[in-house]
């Protein structure tokens, strides 16, 4: 077992201690989540929790906060800028706070460093330990990062989402093997909040396992891209609970031309229950989408600790 896969089995008593964290009172303001990479994916799930619980938000990389934010929120200010990042040292996200503040807007930094650049330029911190082991791939800080973040927006974590969350990474370890077998074309498919957890999932496999990958909105996905699928292609579909009938006709269809599907909540060549309902899901499915990236390494002889290009921390001069 690589450390990458074992941190990723060891996450869950880091969840425990989360889920009984203190967390700060919601801004009576439109929240705009900032990250980059796995960062801004959370975001953009959380964007859409948010959203859902009546509190207006909108996710925005990094960069494009510091360079493009009138193209986001156009010249409001009454928004608190709310920045994702691991280390509490990703230069865009740093940057992004420092110049919130600077224009006296409020801040909150979400973070597995407590004592870190972000935590000491934003308002307020939200910290939550991660694994010591962790290495370049986020894997248990990505899931804390979430966890905190939907607790905020009001979604009850409790031990039963623990549960499920190992339950469907057991399931996943046991039989993604020969569903991956001879696939070499991934597409990650999610609506709704469920989107930007597809993202990340297509970035991690991307990071682990050196396979480009693809995520969309599953009944997007006809309109185009469905021309790549062939009997190289594993569709990873995350169902949403009010839309699962209409996305098992994506998941037959892309069937019928040749690729394997893993359903996470529905229907598939291999089906993960999620047993749990409400944003909560999330949760449940993110282990088992970074498992998946550590097999499909695995099957290509791939070291998931020294990912190509990558750094634990970028920073940028």
């Amino acid at each position: 077992m690589s450390v990458t896969e074992r941190v990723i089995y060891e996450q869950f008593p880091f969840w425990r201690k989360a889920i009984e964290l203190e967390l700060p009172p919601l801004p009576a303001k439109t929240l705009v989540f900032v990250g980059c990479g796995t960062s801004y994916y959370l975001s953009q799930s959380l964007a859409a929790a948010f959203n859902l619980a009546g509190r207006p938000a909108v996710a925005v990389p990094g960069a494009e906060w510091i360079f493009n934010r009138r193209a986001y929120v156009g010249e409001r200010t009454d928004v608190c800028v709310v920045g994702l990042s691991r280390s509490g040292e990703s230069t865009e996200t740093v940057r992004a706070i420092r110049e919130s503040v600077a224009a006296g807007i409020d801040t909150v930094a979400i973070t597995c460093a407590a004592d870190s650049a972000i935590a000491k330029a934003a308002d307020q911190t939200i910290f939550a330990a991660t694994h010591a082991e962790e290495g370049i791939v986020m894997t248990s800080s990505a899931s804390l990062m979430l966890l905190v973040g939907l607790r905020w927006a009001g979604v009850s974590v409790a031990e039963a989402t623990v549960a499920a969350a190992e339950q469907a990474l057991r399931e996943m370890a046991a039989k993604a093997p020969g569903i991956i077998e001879g696939r070499s074309h991934f597409v990650f498919l999610g609506g709704g909040a469920l989107y930007g957890l597809a993202s990340e999932g297509a970035l991690k496999l991307q990071e682990m396992s050196i396979t480009y990958s693809q995520a969309f909105h599953p009944l997007e996905y006809r309109h185009g891209p469905i021309s790549l699928v062939d009997d190289r292609t594993l569709v990873v579909l995350l169902y949403g609970e009010e839309t699962r009938e209409a996305e098992e006709r994506v998941a037959r269809d892309v069937q019928s031309k040749g690729a394997r599907v893993i359903g996470f909540g529905g229907a598939g060549d291999l089906s993960l229950p999620i047993g749990e309902s409400g944003l909560g899901r999330m949760l449940i499915m993110l282990p088992a989408l970074q498992l998946l990236g550590e097999e499909v390494a695995r099957a290509k002889s791939i070291d998931t600790t020294q990912p190509r290009h990558l750094t634990k921390v970028v920073t940028l001069s």
